[in-house]
């Protein structure tokens, strides 16, 4: 098929569908009627839509861990531990690496092994080995609402396999699962792929059940500037609902600075909307906060206090929901204990602010302007190369440099763009590679910058963007010199 900003027709989803339900053997177990049967029957409090939308309007933010292991009856006691132990409002599956790059041989060697050793020798649960039914097994087990979480440039089987089995929740997107998680894949086949996923969800809208979107927000993770991340946020948003998605959950990646930050997500909840609007989809929009994704420090003391900060961000911007982070980040993947630790922490902190929004200021009044000025070169830029057509627009905005992602190992991605901290710890911009700004916007990104060089009196440069990458894990927000 050729890549169009197109709602596709049955047709055409139907024929591609008949391949991929042949990609695995588990693939042949998914039945759209029978799945619709079944969903139409997830109660209210396990649909990711319902809780979502309760929370948002009773003003509350929800927290939600990220887990997963590889057998069925350990990733259940998993889940179960974090929602009984852990107190949490939603669940997830993260999904393995194998299954990420469609790599379901070496899943089947995996659960393999996890039998043998008796614990789980991948890094996720393998969703398409083990079925429609394994997953159910899962959600069937459980009491809350369940989202596969994952990383997968092609999640089209995975996509059929979960929401066949009662998830009524799916991440990702044609550019935030491609370029910060995959190398050589194009994006003409993953904004394909991600267009499949899309009108699934919109199929089982038209049947009438509604099934939660949510594009990955922090990209790299890594000092992405609140414009880059929300301008790939609002055209992942387009793109889904032009495939008839109307329930869609948008994302933004804790940069550390309270003011940006807060700033961030009311630009983005707020633009989205002005979007939607503008293009004539009626989309019910939510918003997630992830805590920072960035290096840890290796003290679960010290590392509490960045969860810590992370949850009070989240509930004084009224995100909707916030992806909890563990003591254990800078070590490797959480026991279950440390994980329900993590959500205590969150939850506590969010209890303690409910209710709370940071009041509206001079300064963040014009951050949040300043992020909305920035987003909307980026959007209208991508709509002017891709002459009106966003999902080409896409392809031709990374080729050019106009969509650039900090740190991105994609092959596709221009990686001209260097990000670094303000001297209050706001995400500047220090080279703008070919990003579409105003000089005026790059006059001030420049200014900020040298006022912090002026502080630590040293040039403007390279070095600061190193310090700012491993601050945090030592402690700090911004990496000053001999810090």
């Amino acid at each position: 098929m050729e890549l169009k900003n197109k709602k596709w027709t049955e047709e055409e989803f139907f024929k591609v569908r008949q391949e991929v339900l042949n990609h695995w053997p588990t693939g042949k177990d998914v039945d759209l009627e029978k799945a619709a049967e079944y969903l139409k029957k997830v109660p209210e409090h396990k649909s990711f839509p319902a809780k979502l939308k309760k929370a948002k309007e009773e003003g509350i933010t929800l927290a939600q861990p990220r887990a997963g292991v590889a057998l069925i009856e350990d990733h259940i006691n998993l889940l179960k531990y974090l929602q009984d132990v852990g107190e949490a409002d939603l669940l997830p599956s993260t999904i393995d690496s194998y299954t990420r790059q469609n790599r379901y041989n070496e899943c089947e060697i995996g659960l393999e092994e996890s039998r043998k050793a008796g614990r789980s020798m991948l890094n996720g649960f393998p969703a398409v080995n083990h079925g429609v039914e394994g997953c159910k097994r899962v959600f069937e087990a459980v009491d809350l609402p369940l989202q596969a979480r994952h990383g997968t440039p092609d999640a089209r089987l995975l996509s059929e396999i979960i929401h066949a089995a009662g998830w009524t929740s799916n991440e990702g997107g044609g550019i935030s699962y491609n370029i910060p998680y995959a190398k050589s894949v194009s994006l003409e086949k993953s904004l394909l792929d991600w267009q499949y996923c899309d009108r699934l969800v919109g199929l089982y809208e038209e049947m009438g059940i509604s099934i939660n979107r949510e594009p990955f927000g922090p990209l790299t993770g890594t000092l992405v500037p609140p414009s880059i991340s929300n301008a790939v946020a609002i055209i992942e948003g387009l793109l889904a609902a032009e495939q008839g998605v109307k329930n869609i959950t948008l994302g933004y990646g804790q940069c550390g600075n309270l003011v940006q930050d807060v700033a961030a997500m009311k630009a983005l909840e707020e633009q989205a909307n002005e979007y939607f609007k503008m293009y004539g989809y009626d989309v019910y929009l939510t918003t997630v906060f992830h805590q920072w994704m960035g290096g840890f420090p290796q003290d679960e003391a010290k590392a509490f206090g960045v969860i810590s900060w992370g949850s009070a961000t989240a509930a004084l911007a009224g995100a909707t929901k916030v992806i909890v982070k563990t003591p254990h980040e800078a070590v490797g993947i959480p026991t279950k204990e440390a994980n329900a630790q993590g959500i205590k922490a969150t939850k506590q902190t969010l209890n303690l602010l409910r209710g709370q929004r940071l009041p509206m200021s001079k300064e963040l009044e014009e951050e949040i302007k300043l992020i909305k000025m920035e987003t909307k070169c980026i959007i209208d830029k991508v709509f002017e190369v891709g002459k009106g057509d966003l999902a080409q627009g896409v392809v031709k905005a990374f080729e050019m440099g106009i969509l650039d992602i900090p740190f991105a190992p994609s092959k596709y991605n221009a990686g001209r763009i260097l990000p670094a901290r303000d001297n209050n710890g706001a995400v500047r911009i220090l080279e703008f590679g070919n990003i579409p700004f105003t000089q005026e916007i790059k006059d001030f990104h420049r200014k900020q910058l040298e006022e912090r060089a002026k502080v630590e009196k040293r040039e403007v440069g390279f070095q600061m963007v190193v310090d700012d990458i491993y601050a945090v894990g030592k402690g700090f927000l911004v990496g000053r010199p001999n810090m």
